[in-house]
């Protein structure tokens, strides 16, 4: 696990390399076919070195859930199993790892009058007035979600004031009760750099190449195909976003690139969010340890952890 732009598709294919490992990716915007750019997905030299399960499996402009990767990952690595070998999940998704490990089915179904409800209120306030309420009841859900994340934070709004509980706190309680019970032995790493400043230079460093790649060509062959709209999913991806904006008109050269470096530093901070209150995880400073010694660090715990 890890943010963004910390390194763990280089580490990942370095593992894979030398363990009996494949790799089943967590994240939820590798998941859609031709969104390669903007996602950071690997280019066909690494796929080859190090194929990855779960990409490029859905259009942009079909949904794609938690509870389905679940499904789909659960599958893939049950198969992965079944021929000697051990999965390696890989990705940023945190709410996916949170649905593999825990499963999301228990949570109280929705309720139409509530979601109505709020609806009205984020027409007439916004949400990020929602979310504001959202970090009263539930601080922290709330510090992982970005304050125009609608479904998520309707989502939690609707469990906090239909329950009385809290998302954050059904959530822990399902990954207890799924760990006692899972078939699976779980070794979990996250890459959890402690210099916020060598994070942002690389978030920064990948949105230019990002652009200079042709992440707006990209978006824009994607609206030419596709029956697209900018409140898709797919199209709320970090990146396709603002590109999106600067193919309207609504923003110059400038602030497409300062807006989605932004972006994705937001995106970082909620997965170290995540990563922060995580249990049973062992954190490894990236940007502290040279990749060489990260990537030894790494394989002898996975030396050791394979072998128990």
């Amino acid at each position: 696990m890890g943010p963004t732009a910390s390194g763990k598709t280089d580490l990942a294919a370095w593992l894979v390399e030398r363990f009996p490992l494949e790799i089943v990716s967590v994240d939820s915007a590798l998941v859609y076919r031709g969104m390669d750019i903007g996602t950071a997905k690997p280019d066909a030299g690494l796929l080859a070195r190090a194929p990855h399960h779960l990409i490029d499996l859905v259009e942009p402009t079909e949904a794609y859930s938690a509870g389905r990767f679940r499904a789909d990952a659960t599958r893939v690595m049950t198969e992965i199993a079944a021929r000697g070998r051990v999965p390696l999940l890989v990705g940023g998704t945190m709410l996916y790892f949170r649905a593999l490990l825990g499963g999301l089915d228990d949570l109280p179904a929705a309720d139409p009058a509530l979601r109505a409800e709020l609806e009205a209120r984020a027409a007439r306030a916004g949400w990020p007035t929602l979310h504001a309420e959202l970090a009263r009841l539930d601080p922290d859900t709330a510090a992982r979600l970005a304050p125009n994340d609608a479904q998520r934070i309707q989502r939690a709004l609707e469990l906090c004031l239909s329950t009385g509980g809290t998302m954050s706190a059904l959530l822990r309680a399902r990954v207890a009760t799924e760990q006692v019970t899972s078939p699976w032995r779980w070794s979990q790493f996250a890459l959890f750099p402690e210099d916020r400043a060598w994070l942002h230079a690389r978030i920064d460093l990948r949105f230019r190449t990002m652009l200079a790649a042709g992440l707006v060509d990209e978006l824009r062959g994607l609206r030419a195909r596709l029956p697209l709209t900018p409140s898709l999913p797919s199209m709320r991806c970090v990146g396709y976003r603002q590109a999106w904006r600067f193919l309207d008109g609504e923003i110059d050269a400038g602030a497409l690139y300062a807006q989605g470096a932004a972006a994705t530093r937001q995106l970082a901070k909620r997965q170290l969010t995540w990563l922060r209150g995580w249990e049973k995880v062992e954190k490894l400073d990236c940007a502290r340890l040279p990749p060489a010694a990260l990537a030894d660090a790494l394989a002898r715990r996975l030396e050791r952890d394979l072998s128990a």
